[in-house]
């Protein structure tokens, strides 16, 4: 079986055709072939494939040579940006209805749903209650939250919940997390934006000892880690070198490291080849950051274009992913 793990949907529940008096739900439209998402005053135009129908979603994923897919929010409808009671109700239309594509379509649909991360008590509770949902797999999270990266004091409540719950955490970047100008252009804010932007929550989950203090965590990273593994050496060697590296992390940086997952979505064969090398054993899962532009539409391709032995080929594809998500057997 061929496993997506990073594919994304808005449900139809969280639309603005589903209450049309609730101003800040997303719009999405086909118009002259493009499909237009007008979400926060603006118009996106980077979602290239079906985003809203799950028949039409489905359908992309089996031209791609994928039978199992995991769905995860836009990480804009995360809600970060509201108050914890609003946020916590826009997560609750997306988990149910997650929820409810998933037992619509077994064997087919998994997903990770939201939690109010700004409140990590009301976070912690909520992955409990969303744990106990069938076909609920874990939670995205973005790599930031108003502002606070991952590794800060105050998620600690959250990140004992996802241990104990065994949730996969999916860390996602928020795609607009740098007020830099340079960023407006070139469409640099996606392309160096974003694989930065998820290296600097790892980064920071690994140097404040969040994996070192809950092992069972399992955390997956988006687009192959970001811009992580360019980096490991530089967090290697001021953990040896510089006290304040060391602070909260008492293991070698790369004994965290390697308790990371990692998705395929890197673009580019050499860096995909190295990332199989640096991972733990079974830690990289297929994903093709569907329906997004800066997706992949082969992922399955990209992998057997790589040459591996059959056995490490079928785990990449689906078996890591089956384990990864509790589905073996």
């Amino acid at each position: 079986m061929v496993v997506d793990a990073h594919a994304h949907v808005i449900v139809p529940e969280i639309t603005r055709a589903a209450d049309p008096g609730d101003a800040w739900r997303p719009s999405v439209a086909w118009r002259d072939g493009v499909q237009i998402v007008e979400f926060g005053g603006r118009e996106i135009r980077s979602a290239v494939e079906e985003f809203v129908g799950i028949d039409r979603i489905l359908e992309a994923e089996r031209r791609r040579g994928v039978d199992h897919v995991v769905l995860s929010p836009w990480v804009a409808l995360l809600g970060y940006e509201e108050p914890p009671d609003a946020a916590l109700a826009r997560c609750r239309v997306q988990n149910e209805a997650l929820a409810g594509l998933a037992a619509a379509h077994p064997g087919r649909v998994s997903a990770f749903g939201a939690v109010p991360l700004q409140d990590p008590d009301a976070a912690a509770a909520e992955l409990h209650a969303l744990m106990a949902t069938p076909g609920i797999r874990g939670v995205e999270v973005a790599a930031s939250v108003a502002g606070a990266s991952l590794g800060d004091p105050r998620f600690e409540p959250f990140w004992e919940a996802a241990e104990a719950t065994r949730a996969v955490v999916f860390v996602h970047p928020t795609t607009r997390g740098f007020d830099l100008p340079v960023f407006d252009e070139h469409y640099l804010w996606n392309t160096v934006g974003n694989p930065v932007e998820t290296a600097i929550a790892a980064a920071h989950v690994i140097m404040a000892g969040v994996l070192e203090r809950h092992r069972g965590l399992r955390m997956l990273l988006a687009h192959g880690g970001g811009a992580l593994l360019a980096v490991r050496g530089r967090l290697r060697h001021a953990h040896g070198l510089q006290p304040q590296a060391r602070a909260r992390l008492t293991e070698p940086p790369d004994d965290s490291l390697r308790r990371l997952y990692f998705d395929t979505v890197t673009h580019d064969a050499s860096l995909l080849r190295a990332l199989l090398d640096a991972a733990a054993p079974g830690h990289v899962v297929l994903g093709s950051d569907y329906p997004f532009d800066m997706g992949t539409p082969d992922p399955v391709g990209e992998v057997r274009a790589l040459g591996l032995s059959p056995q490490d080929e079928a785990a990449v594809l689906g078996g890591n992913g089956l384990a990864l998500l509790g589905l073996e057997g």
